[in-house]
């Protein structure tokens, strides 16, 4: 039988790491074979992705060097999509094991599109096609977490990490992308989504991961070890 994929998906700030490691923690107290990853990837592409990301990685242009385009990003990311796809996550769901991704292309569809949408807001309709067609092959989540926080609350996150803000860490377009997230179903049409408030504690937001996974056909209930 083959493994299930779980996507954890949300603005930056909103705990999607977080939470993949404490659902990866909890899926094997059940007994689950569980694998966790996420996007950018660890491979070659997601390596490059990851330097454009921290500003270490820019290209020239007539007018002098400047962070990767978002069309350009968002081959990069379907790119290391699909090699993630090929190298980690489809061997593990043959093996029947549950892949648990911290962002996947519900990433590509919000972040580019928002993107697009600061200089073109009428281009965004049209990003999100052709963002659709560079991840056509990509497989479907059986389950998408998405985390639903204010953008205030992700920026007061955010700089408490106390770190160099990469590329989209900008408050005018995260506050796009809180908006873009809140509308997800419509990025991933017949994905099946559910949002969680990711204003409360991590045990509140954990709880209802695990009812969102025990409620969702694929999944069903697993006993907890040493029951």
């Amino acid at each position: 039988m083959s493994g299930r994929l779980i996507v954890i998906e949300g603005v930056d700030g909103a705990g999607t790491t977080t939470l993949a490691a404490r659902l990866t923690e909890r899926c094997r107290a059940r007994r689950m074979a569980v694998f966790q990853t996420n996007e950018p990837s660890s491979g070659p592409v997601g390596a490059l992705v990851r330097q454009a990301l921290s500003h270490r990685f820019v290209v020239h242009t007539e007018l002098g060097s400047a962070a990767p385009g978002w069309k350009t990003m968002a081959l990069l990311f379907a790119a290391d999509r699909l090699d993630h796809l090929e190298s980690e996550i489809m061997p593990a769901l043959r093996d029947g094991v549950t892949v648990i991704s911290d962002r996947y292309d519900l990433s590509s569809l919000a972040y580019q599109s928002a993107v697009a949408g600061l200089d073109d807001p009428a281009g965004a309709a049209s990003s999100v096609a052709w963002i659709r067609t560079l991840n056509a092959h990509a497989r479907r989540p059986d389950l998408t977490l998405v985390l639903d926080v204010p953008a205030e609350v992700a920026s007061r996150r955010r700089r408490e990490r106390a770190r160099a803000a990469e590329l989209y860490e900008d408050e005018a377009l995260q506050v796009r992308l809180v908006e873009a997230y809140a509308r997800a179903e419509q990025l991933v049409v017949g994905d099946h989504v559910v949002h969680l408030d990711a204003t409360r504690s991590i045990d509140e937001v954990l709880a209802a991961a695990e009812a969102a996974l025990d409620a969702c056909p694929q999944f069903g209930r697993s006993e907890p070890a040493g029951a």
